[in-house]
């Protein structure tokens, strides 16, 4: 019997973002941090391959080089509305982390809402505002469940 893989956006945005170099990358410039040397420094990760992730992330759209010095050439990396809208899985993955993978005292981050209250992410409906809970999501096309 052949396996069927399942296509699906979920593969193709792991395919993407989905290694621990590129998520923080994109952790970092959501954070505000715009130049080379300040991405290795807050991800701890290896110059070549930052640089790798760099230029894949920018070569699909969600990163653009802006030049800051000429003498010599350097550059900040800004995320596009493309790579700014991972802010929601990237917040996710923090509150999951804090809640299940923190250890003792609080979470190394904290993020405050505009409305002064500390910020935890959720998941709600777009149509009616509700949250989503668990269960209730069914797949709408049952060949695909």
């Amino acid at each position: 019997m052949k396996t069927q893989v399942r296509e699906c956006s979920v593969a193709r945005t792991l395919d993407l973002v989905g290694t621990k170099w590129t998520l923080l990358v994109v952790r970092e410039l959501l954070l505000g941090s715009r130049r080379f040397e300040e991405i290795v420094r807050f991800t701890g990760g290896p110059r070549d391959i930052l640089t790798d992730r760099l230029r894949k992330l920018e070569a699909h759209g969600l990163v653009t080089r802006v030049q800051y010095e000429e003498r010599p050439p350097r550059f900040e990396y800004h995320l596009t509305d493309v790579g700014r809208s991972l802010a929601p899985i990237v917040s996710t993955m923090r509150e999951f982390g804090d809640r299940h993978l923190a250890g003792e005292g609080d979470p190394p981050l904290r993020l405050d809402h505009s409305c002064g209250s500390e910020f935890h992410p959720v998941l709600a409906c777009a149509a009616c505002g509700e949250v989503v809970r668990r269960g209730e999501v069914q797949v709408a096309d049952p060949a695909l469940g």
